[in-house]
């Protein structure tokens, strides 16, 4: 420019007003010219990466995701920010449900209820749409031909009678219409009464039955109740007097609870590894374990308490034929039962994963004259805490539906 300028000056006949007015309108329209081109350049450009995002996109959805991943790195090579520049104009899902995408604003007030969002989106009355769509076509039955009757049986039975309510979650997350399935309030309405009786009959101050299952205080039944005891015990003299042996003592106190009201305890010094799998289900073998039942208590100070009474088994004696002849002093026969006292309470991330002794008797009733002696033991040290620990693969459809 200053050469093209210094040229026009010793041109002849040049006037020195128009030494100032004529280069400045070549810069001008120069300038003009540039910033045009520039703008065409950056439209085309972002017009492109669009291209080749939806391409991707629509890669991802049919499975392609190496294609996929070729058309994202290409869009944000040319347009790093192309992802929230496009305003979309079909189903993100490619699933047919929907013709539209939702705007960002809407989208974050619409997911924060994904049960309503999802209803929205699969309605049950039109003929075409199903509670699921298969992801490949194929010529035998899909699982969405099933009356919504049958399906919801067959969700009731993941749950069972023992309420594996952790199979169902993990149920819910295959598709949105299961989701939905698995959020039906009659499902949640039997678990709760299952666990609390007739005393769940209102939903004050919950707003659904899920919510009360989830945030009223209960026993887990999906694990576990372990509790570690160890301590120092005298041994017995040496024959020199100069030598007393001390034995480090511990055990474990195993306790499982079931919907229908019964407990299992066991105590035993074997470690959870081998013990737990043994607790999977009530048909165990193992000869010390103690049965019972239980009920849950809610007192005014709104602490929830579980009242346990447990007894042992009966073992039948085989008849001694060896001394059938010689007259035996008879044995007194008795029953013996344990009564414990504990209360509920959480522990860190997980609820309801903690038991705190309050008693622990036991109660020896005599047959023959009908008494009854109670020895209370004293709540010490001795009595930690039970801490929850989930029976893994604890296998769903073990007894009948909810």
């Amino acid at each position: 420019m200053f050469r093209a300028q210094w040229m026009f000056e010793l041109a002849p006949g040049v006037g020195s007003s128009n030494l100032e007015t004529r280069p400045c309108r070549a810069t001008k329209g120069s300038l003009l010219k540039a910033a045009d081109t520039k703008g065409k350049q950056e439209l085309a450009k972002e017009e492109k990466a669009r291209e080749l995002f939806l391409k991707a996109v629509e890669e991802e959805q049919n499975g392609a995701l190496y294609e996929a991943i070729k058309f994202y790195r290409r869009a944000m090579q040319l347009v790093p920010d192309i992802e929230f520049k496009i305003t979309y104009t079909r189903s993100p899902d490619g699933d047919g449900v929907g013709n539209s995408y939702m705007e960002d604003n809407d989208d974050d007030s619409k997911m924060a209820d994904l049960l309503s969002c999802f209803q929205q989106q699969l309605t049950f009355q039109e003929s075409v749409l199903k509670l699921c769509q298969p992801e490949l076509e194929s010529n035998q039955t899909h699982i969405s031909e099933l009356p919504m009757e049958v399906l919801m049986y067959i969700f009731r039975w993941v749950v069972s009678s023992d309420l594996d309510l952790r199979s169902l979650e993990q149920l819910s997350q295959v598709c949105r219409g299961f989701y939905i399935c698995a959020r039906d309030p009659e499902i949640w309405r039997l678990a709760c009464l299952k666990v609390w009786g007739r005393s769940c009959i209102k939903l004050v101050p919950y707003t659904s039955w899920r919510e009360m299952f989830l945030e009223r205080p209960r026993v887990r039944f999906d694990g576990v109740y372990i509790s570690k005891t160890t301590y120092i015990r005298q041994g017995e003299q040496s024959l020199d007097g100069f030598y007393r042996a001390w034995h480090q003592v511990e055990y474990y106190r195993y306790i499982r609870f079931f919907p229908d009201g019964h407990v299992m305890v066991l105590t035993t010094p074997e470690e959870p590894q081998s013990i737990v799998p043994r607790l999977r289900t009530r048909s165990t073998r193992t000869d010390a374990i103690l049965l019972g039942h239980y009920r849950l208590s809610q007192d005014t100070d709104n602490q929830t308490k579980v009242f346990a009474v447990i007894t042992k088994k009966k073992e039948e004696k085989p008849l001694d034929y060896k001394y059938r002849y010689f007259r035996r002093v008879p044995v007194q026969e008795a029953d013996q039962s344990f009564h414990v006292g504990l209360q509920l309470c959480s522990s860190g991330h997980q609820r309801f994963n903690k038991l705190i002794w309050i008693h622990h008797s036991c109660h020896i009733t005599y047959k023959s004259t009908g008494e009854t002696a109670v020895t209370a033991f004293e709540i010490d040290k001795m009595y930690t805490p039970l801490f929850f620990a989930r029976v893994r693969s604890y296998t769903a459809f073990s007894e009948r539906p909810l």
